[in-house]
């Protein structure tokens, strides 16, 4: 440990040499730390990740950059703002796993440097080998779909892609998107307007599905994949939108009117349906565990809504299935009486290795991207303790959360940024369930956070990319012909 200690201090005063002797004569040190966007001092990230391009937030009309490890490799940028050579970065990063890069900042203006206090970055021993994410990314406006899509973002370079742009569907909103585990061999997602339909993406074959029946209150809404990819669950929605008034931490609140949980057979487009998940109360956003065993949901008792909105509470519960019988268990079971603590537990996220559950905690509602003390915590599926993942949550919403493959990264969407528009973070979960730093999905230029008018929500890893052919995607949308989702009798 010694050994290594020096070895991080010699690169770190022959990074502040060299970066002293590439600067200028006159420089000037400075003994804080940089203040940089995105703000990536002391986050852990896997290797080969997209480079952690950033500038510098005073004003400084060029930036120099050196990235150094203790074996006397290192690379450096400069420019306007810190962006590093692709090749260079995976090479340094990828020789560098479960050790610590430091960097080294200057800033340029008035015809001097100006250094400042190294920082370091830590290199996960976990990969990352998923291709990259999906997400939804659209103008936070109510006023029309306007332009909304979901793309598909490399996350080992700057790659972005659409998969399906809402100016294909005029008049027509991307709704929520999921894959099977991060497969996109099984891909769903929702299109709400006249033309609406679930549409279901198998080994590139794809059918468009009418899923509101006689038995149930509403089209699927939110969408989970069983992992033997013979079984959806979807929670049956009617979605409404409370705007504010005087209120200046809350503009606006979604909530349902009614909402129940179904199964639906995937090979015959059959629901499976139990009473047991279709009460009075309020029963959304199922999520089968890594074994398709239990199916997780949250219920909240039914209030008169919107009247009472702020009185509506989601507990975390679970019921049992078999895919074998295509039955459910006798009784539901409540993991978590948020009710009785007066909070709300939403989205849960089960990790796919069947330790952790990943859920949002918030002090009401069911929507929170809207509330600003939304925050992320995990539960431990070995003994059902749960706390919050004090590094990952911010002052701000996290929400919209979900697992990498291989369940030792999490992403979510948070609005820590500028409190208005929700940007995609990603952390790493070690054994005991805690979370690193999380850092803000990289982009070639930092100021594309400045500069975009989109907000992202609804992030997942794709293990690899979605081959979504757009080709005669407008006339089947706009044809309304739509496989009927019948009930199993």
């Amino acid at each position: 440990m010694k050994r290594k200690i020096m070895r991080h201090i010699l690169a770190t005063l022959t990074a502040i040499s060299l970066l002293l002797v590439s600067c200028s004569r006159e420089t000037v040190l400075r003994e804080e730390l940089p203040q940089i966007f995105p703000d990536y001092i002391g986050v852990t990230v896997p290797a080969g990740i997209a480079p952690l391009n950033f500038g510098l937030l005073e004003e400084y009309s060029k930036v120099f950059a050196k990235v150094s490890d203790s074996h006397g490799n290192s690379i450096t940028a400069k420019g306007r703002y810190a962006g590093f050579n692709l090749k260079q970065w995976h090479k340094l990063t990828e020789a560098n796993v479960g050790e610590t890069l430091t960097v080294t900042v200057a800033g340029y203006k008035d015809g001097r440097w100006e250094q400042f206090r190294p920082f370091m970055i830590f290199i996960s021993r976990y990969p990352l080998d998923d291709y990259g994410l999906t997400y939804r990314k659209f103008a936070p406006g109510y006023e029309t779909y306007s332009k909304i899509g979901i793309y598909q973002r490399n996350i080992h370079n700057f790659d972005e892609e659409p998969i399906l742009e809402g100016t294909l569907l005029p008049g027509q909103c991307m709704g929520c998107h999921t894959a099977n585990a991060t497969s996109p061999d099984q891909f769903l997602f929702h299109i709400r307007g006249k033309h609406g339909a679930t549409v279901i993406q198998e080994d590139g074959h794809r059918k468009w599905l009418e899923t509101k029946t006689d038995s149930t209150v509403a089209k699927a809404v939110y969408s989970y994949w069983h992992p033997s990819g013979e079984y959806l669950a979807h929670s049956n929605n009617i979605i409404r939108q409370l705007f504010w008034t005087g209120n200046n931490e809350r503009y606006v609140e979604v909530y349902d009117d009614v909402s129940d949980i179904i199964v639906h057979n995937v090979s015959n487009d059959q629901y499976i349906l139990t009473p047991l998940l279709m009460t009075e109360d309020f029963e959304t956003y199922p999520a089968f565990s890594s074994d398709g065993k239990t199916l997780f949901f949250c219920s909240a008792p039914k209030v008169d809504v919107p009247a009472r909105a702020e009185d509506v509470h989601y507990n975390l519960c679970s019921i049992s299935f078999d895919k074998d019988t295509e039955t459910f268990g006798a009784q539901v079971d409540t993991l978590i009486n948020a009710y009785a603590l007066g909070k709300s537990v939403t989205f849960p996220r089960p990790s796919y290795d069947g330790r952790w559950l990943l859920y949002s905690y918030a002090d009401f509602g069911c929507f929170p991207i809207n509330h600003k003390e939304a925050d992320l915590w995990l539960m431990d599926l070995q003994d059902g303790s749960t706390h919050p993942l004090e590094r990952a949550n911010s002052s701000y919403c996290e929400s919209f959360h979900n697992w990498s493959s291989d369940s030792h990264w999490i992403l979510f969407a948070s609005r820590r940024g500028d409190s208005l528009y929700s940007r995609i973070y990603i952390a790493q979960i070690d054994e005991e369930g805690n979370a690193s730093k999380p850092f803000l999905l990289p982009q070639k230029d930092p100021a594309f956070y400045h500069k975009t008018l989109f907000t992202f929500n609804v992030p997942d890893f794709t293990k690899e990319k979605v081959d979504f052919k757009t080709r005669g995607t407008y006339e089947e949308a706009f044809s309304d012909e739509r496989v009927k989702v019948t009930v199993k009798q």
